[in-house]
């Protein structure tokens, strides 16, 4: 049983998606019927096997039809950052090569702001909920007179994401189709994520994330192809979240350590309130977790907290139980999926206990959509690659993380790269040089600091940092800004002009922020 058509037969009345907030219901006989519309209409725009559709919407009823309908005709699909400004939008929708955008009433602002002439290959542009909008025409008018069977010849379809990189621009990570029939399970499902997670029919799976996100997005789609109902948070709320669990009787869930740190900090009554023993499986990736936190999440939860490390790039899959964690606390797992190696920087396999570059091997491939220099960076012979983490790992094969590579921040769970902040910001006229690197947070995991070195060193003050973080969320989506902003007389960089980013970082480690925004 692979695909929500299996179900709309099976179980036609079996809510497939219910939205948390509103309490609204799309069952699989709705959920198929959507789906194959909108493939229908897909199909006759002449989209053909390996194209690109692009998704741009907030978590909402519609979500999963348009995820559905590409996964089922053989395209691609990139889900796009709903919190991104219509710049970012752009770039993303035309690195893509996608032929048919769709997004919602609700992104409407930023979606208007799209500008055609920015992204030529587009042929259609379709809204949901009623609007139109420009350039934007209404989807549902566009659905509803295309059949609700299906395509006389399905295939599968893949997800293709964007992961920024530290030179600045998000790359789309590009995966080969698979391989079986629509109507299977692919192998990985079947062998790994259902006798692991014990993914059934009647799992009820509570998604508190953005669906755009590559593991909210694959988790949910295991569900319909399990046959599961799906809850989905418009937006996560510690609170809210532990109600739901109780009031749907949730039996899975995946969250970042975020959501677990902002868990953890809700009052001891509200904590206790309500009855989570339905929960059977919780799961968490993304971010480091602290090691404080994760211990009483397992207090608090029992040993039902599942941790793994993979990416976006499905080249590789780590991950471990509560009690192996809690033997070893602090590991990401050993390998599922693949073999890890740990390598110097002449390329060589260390041995257990010495740090080096986390690669994968013997697992899925993948490229970064119209980049081969990045894609050739981050593979070594053997067929190794690496999403650019740095561990070791014990005698027993449990990898450790350490460090990043490239000083990716991870905040709230999310990726955000220093670069493209800095490109923004060394952009403005009283900034010569800019740093931009990730610091501890208590309840985020890392929040982004900026340091500054000024054309001019004595028009430093408070005044000037609120207004080139406010320069930044004018140009940026919020979250990727900088929470505060200092000032120096030079920048660390060595002679080849390389900025030594490390010294800058430790710094500031124990410090505390001074111009918090």
């Amino acid at each position: 049983m692979a695909h929500p058509g299996i179900w709309a037969v099976e179980q036609p009345d079996h809510p497939a998606v219910v939205m948390a907030g509103s309490g609204e219901v799309l069952t699989y006989k709705e959920l198929d019927a959507r789906a194959n519309r909108l493939a229908h209409l897909l199909r006759d725009q002449g989209l053909e096997s390996g194209d690109t559709i692009a998704l741009f919407m907030e978590n909402q009823i519609r979500f999963m039809e348009v995820v559905w309908a590409a996964l089922r005709s053989g395209l691609y699909i990139t889900a796009v950052n709903s919190y991104l400004t219509a710049d970012e939008v752009a770039y993303i929708v035309d690195n893509s090569d996608a032929k048919v955008v769709i997004s919602s009433r609700a992104k409407r602002a930023v979606a208007a702001a799209v500008d055609p002439d920015r992204t030529p290959k587009v042929e259609r542009w379709l809204m949901t909920d009623g609007a139109t909008l420009g350039q934007w025409e209404s989807y549902e008018l566009a659905v509803d007179s295309y059949p609700a069977s299906p395509l006389d010849d399905p295939s599968p379809g893949m997800y293709m994401l964007y992961s920024s990189g530290t030179t600045g621009r998000p790359k789309g990570i590009r995966r080969p189709f698979p391989t079986h029939h629509v109507d299977e399970l692919d192998p990985r499902t079947e062998n790994q994520m259902i006798p692991r997670y014990r993914y059934a029919r009647d799992m009820v799976y509570l998604c508190p994330a953005p669906l755009y996100h590559a593991a909210p997005l694959a988790f949910s789609n295991v569900v319909h192809r399990v046959g599961g109902t799906l809850v989905v948070m418009e937006r996560f709320d510690a609170s809210t979240c532990l109600e739901l669990i109780e009031h749907y009787g949730v039996t899975h869930s995946q969250f970042v350590p975020t959501m677990f740190v902002r868990m953890l900090k809700l009052d001891p009554n509200q904590r206790q309130r309500w009855d989570l023993s339905s929960l059977q499986i919780a799961i968490h990736a993304a971010a480091p977790c602290p090691i404080e936190a994760k211990k009483q999440m397992i207090d608090w939860w029992g040993p039902i907290i599942y941790e793994y490390y993979a990416g976006t790039e499905g080249n590789g899959v780590a991950s471990i139980t509560s009690a192996e964690w809690l033997e070893r606390p602090g590991s990401v797992g050993k390998a599922q999926v693949g073999r890890i190696h740990i390598v110097d920087t002449d390329g060589n396999d260390l041995p257990p206990g010495e740090i080096g570059t986390v690669y994968f091997s013997g697992a899925g491939t993948y490229e970064y959509y119209r980049d081969p220099e990045k894609t050739a960076a981050a593979r070594l012979s053997g067929g190794r690659t690496t999403l650019g983490d740095v561990g070791y790992l014990d005698e027993d094969g449990y990898l450790f993380l350490t460090d990043r590579l490239a000083h990716m921040i991870i905040s709230g769970g999310v990726n955000i790269y220093p670069q493209e902040i800095e490109d923004v910001l060394v952009a403005n006229q009283y900034v010569a040089d800019v740093a931009v690197f990730g610091l501890p947070d208590p309840e985020m995991g890392e929040q982004v600091k900026a340091v500054v070195e000024l054309a001019n060193p004595a028009l430093a003050s408070d005044t000037l940092a609120r207004e080139l973080i406010e320069y930044c969320r004018d140009r940026l989506a919020h979250y990727k800004c900088p929470r505060s902003l200092d000032f120096v007389d030079e920048l660390p960089r060595l002679p080849t002009g390389k900025l030594y980013k490390r010294l800058l970082k430790d710094r500031y480690l124990g410090q505390a922020d001074t111009t918090i925004v």
